[in-house]
């Protein structure tokens, strides 16, 4: 196993430590969310970390490739299903994400059965790291309303933007 891969595991172990974190702070300010925004701001890091070693240290792997996005998803719903357990997110906005990235990883499935490889786009990495860095202020402000509503505001524009544009460009994978 790479060393990029070992990172993306980190990623993966810190999230239950984030949800026990997230879980503690009851969506309130205070040491358990600051904790939670430490262990989500590490994790996300990590993430920019295992694709720097794995492009200049030509480790990238199929495992990396499956692993990576996945972490990041994992992560980041994560953190989106805590906020709408506390009414910060509508639930709404959870399942559009959510179906997003179900959408876009059949077309990667459907795509691949038919020897053809859907790299991430860059709508996708701004998606990424703009959900990334909303939630990052969403755990900083927890009781500021505006910044919920304005992370949500983020996410759902380039969810929507991003899946669309991996459809738009792959349309032709969904035919014969």
């Amino acid at each position: 196993m790479t060393l990029a891969s070992k990172i993306t595991l980190v990623r993966v172990a810190f999230i239950p430590l984030f949800m026990v974190f997230m879980y503690l702070s009851g969506g309130n300010p205070g040491l358990w969310m600051w904790l939670s925004l430490g262990v989500f701001i590490i994790a996300s890091l990590t993430d920019y970390v295992d694709g720097q070693i794995a492009r200049k240290c030509n480790q990238v792997s199929d495992f990396g490739k499956f692993l990576d996005p996945l972490a990041d998803k994992l992560l980041t719903i994560a953190a989106m299903t805590m906020f709408c357990e506390w009414g910060q997110m509508a639930a709404w906005a959870l399942m559009l994400v959510l179906t997003r990235e179900f959408a876009v990883t059949g077309l990667r499935l459907v795509a691949v059965g038919k020897g053809k490889v859907i790299a991430a786009g860059w709508s996708g990495k701004i998606k990424t790291a703009s959900t990334m860095i909303g939630l990052c202020a969403m755990m900083a402000f927890p009781s500021v309303g505006w910044v919920s509503t304005v992370v949500v505001a983020v996410i759902i524009l380039t969810t929507v933007y991003s899946g669309v544009e991996y459809f738009v460009q792959n349309w032709n994978c969904l035919w014969d």
